[in-house]
Formats: C-alpha cells, sequence, structure tokens
C-alpha cells in the first residue's frame, strides 16, 4: 500500500480529520498517522480488509501517529482480526491508551490481536 490519503478540505468547523497510511520499511504492515473516525473509518477498514486479503501470518499496525480510534474503529479491528484463521494476527504497536481500553473492555478475548508493548 503505497497511498497517502490527503487533508480533507476546511469545512465550517475546521479541517476535518484526516488518516494517512504508509507501508512498513522491512515487515509487512502500515503505519498510520492521524484519526479513525467516522470520516476516515473507509480508510482504516480498507486497510483491514487489505491485511486479512494479503494471507500473512502477522500483519503489523504502527500506530504511534494516530492520535484517536473510535468504537466503530475498534469493531472494524476485531472484526478483521476475527477473520484471520488459525495463527494469524495484527500486531498493533504504540495505539492510542483508548484503543486499548476499547479492545480489553469490548473485544478481551479476541486472539487475532496482539497489542505489543511500547
Amino acid at each position: 500500500m503505497n497511498t497517502q490519503y490527503p487533508v480533507p478540505a476546511t469545512g465550517p468547523c475546521g479541517p476535518a480529520p484526516a488518516l494517512a497510511v504508509f507501508p512498513l520499511a522491512g515487515r509487512r504492515g502500515v503505519r498510520a498517522a492521524g484519526e479513525v473516525g467516522l470520516t476516515t473509518r473507509a480508510i482504516w477498514e480498507g486497510v483491514l480488509e487489505q491485511a486479512v486479503r494479503e494471507g500473512e501470518d502477522v500483519y503489523y499496525l504502527e500506530l504511534s501517529d494516530v492520535t484517536f480510534v473510535d468504537v466503530a474503529g475498534a469493531g472494524a479491528l476485531a472484526a478483521a482480526a476475527g477473520q484471520l484463521g488459525d495463527g494469524r494476527r495484527f500486531v498493533v504497536r504504540r495505539p492510542p491508551a483508548a484503543l486499548r481500553r476499547t479492545l480489553d473492555l469490548l473485544w478481551p478475548n479476541q486472539t487475532g490481536i496482539e497489542v505489543a508493548p511500547s
């Protein structure tokens, strides 16, 4: 995935949230920056769908530059992880604290998601 999604135009309440996604160097996965919410959810879901299709045993999601993931974005991650076959997983590195708490609260036994220590 070599796509960076541009910042949406400024609206009456200021710039809309954006999500930029870049391939990781040296391992299978992506680095994301920005926010996962209503206006960027399609981008996030596209990344996750692509990861499921690629069939890698481990797919890394570097989220240190992601400032916010809403509950629907966390749900999309859990749903994608549920589509992974046995032994496959997402390794989520440095997610926003709210994402970690949401996963722990709503999807505590999701085996397809490993939150790596910071």
